[in-house]
């Protein structure tokens, strides 16, 4: 897999993923969220949220949409810079 030799960021959705967690009521935990990411068929743990959203990991379109749905926002949300 390719890896960014530069020091930047390897996805632009992670930081509005963290932030739309957290705005959640209740606040959704990483846990939390990987959990309800597993009963919809996506299979990330906790620490796969954690590097994703400090933007270490890259993130699929497969996952992003599994994102898109479980936190209720449009794509362009998550990817808005």
């Amino acid at each position: 897999m390719y890896k960014n030799k530069n020091g930047e960021l390897n996805n632009i959705s992670g930081k509005n993923i963290a932030s739309i967690r957290k705005s959640k009521r209740p606040v959704v935990s990483q846990r939390a969220l990987a959990d309800q990411l597993q009963l919809i068929g996506l299979d990330l743990d906790k620490n796969a949220i954690q590097r994703i959203e400090c933007g270490k990991r890259f993130v699929t379109d497969i996952e992003l949409s599994a994102f898109s749905k479980i936190l209720d926002v449009s794509f362009e949300t998550l990817l808005k810079i």
